[in-house]
């Protein structure tokens, strides 16, 4: 189950820093405009629904200064996602620290948010970090039990 979560942490990462790139070369008046277009017909059978009038929402505070700063958060959150990610899954001990710290300040934000403004998708990405948070813990302790005997063992 932990390699699974952290799979789609790092698959998410790939995701965002992807989605961030191509923040840069998308100017603030074509992210509205596709945000508008998305509004206005993907979502028309749910026009008043809760996506919808984030999108909307969204939509309008889309400026150059919001679309710099989406692009810088999403390349750094999924930098740092993709290489805790791997180091994870290569089972480096340095990692699970770092991730629980990335985790924690990424909950923060998160939670800052859902007090400002609240979103059902934050709330649900929140909830599965704190998720990955416990997979983190259980396995950095169930990692350091099987590496520090060897470790001993060998001096």
């Amino acid at each position: 189950m932990f390699d699974a979560s952290i799979i789609l942490k790092g698959i998410n990462g790939v995701l965002e820093l992807l989605g961030g790139a191509a923040l840069f070369f998308i100017s603030a008046d074509q992210v509205r405009h596709v945000l508008a277009w998305v509004s206005a017909h993907a979502l028309v059978a749910h026009r008043h629904s809760a996506l919808a009038q984030w999108i909307e929402h969204l939509a309008d505070r889309m400026g150059a200064d919001a679309t710099a700063f989406a692009a810088w958060y999403l390349i750094l959150h999924g930098v740092i996602k993709i290489l805790l990610v791997w180091a994870l899954l290569r089972e480096k001990l340095w990692a699970y620290p770092w991730m629980l710290v990335a985790l924690g300040l990424f909950i923060a934000y998160q939670c800052y948010e859902l007090v400002v403004h609240f979103g059902w998708w934050m709330f649900a990405l929140t909830i599965f970090d704190l998720f990955i948070v416990i997979l983190t813990t259980r396995e950095w302790q169930l990692h350091r039990q099987r590496v520090l005997p060897r470790a001993a063992a060998d001096q």
